[in-house]
């Protein structure tokens, strides 16, 4: 998966993704960054799933959970967005 420009995904709504991805990966936000891996985590079907809705809320965009599987890092999260909201 290819990295996404961070300046693509700025603001608020950037804030609350990592602060989920923090809830979800059961991690302190102080920790998730673009190169967080995610396999270190508790990266499995119930967090692909909060993911979808977590960025549905934040994005307004749905990521499909096989793509969400394949990714390894938030930076991949991160590209998927930013692809799904140029399909938009």
């Amino acid at each position: 998966m290819g990295r996404l420009p961070f300046q693509l995904l700025v603001g608020a709504d950037t804030e609350h993704f990592y602060e989920g991805m923090a809830e979800i990966l059961e991690v302190d936000a102080s920790v998730v960054t673009p190169e967080r891996d995610l396999h270190e985590h508790n990266w499995d079907s119930l967090a692909v799933v909060s993911t979808i809705a977590l960025v549905d809320d934040c994005f307004s965009v749905m990521l499909s959970g096989q793509a969400l599987n394949n990714c390894n890092t938030i930076a991949d999260i991160e590209a998927l967005i930013s692809t799904a909201k140029k399909a938009a």
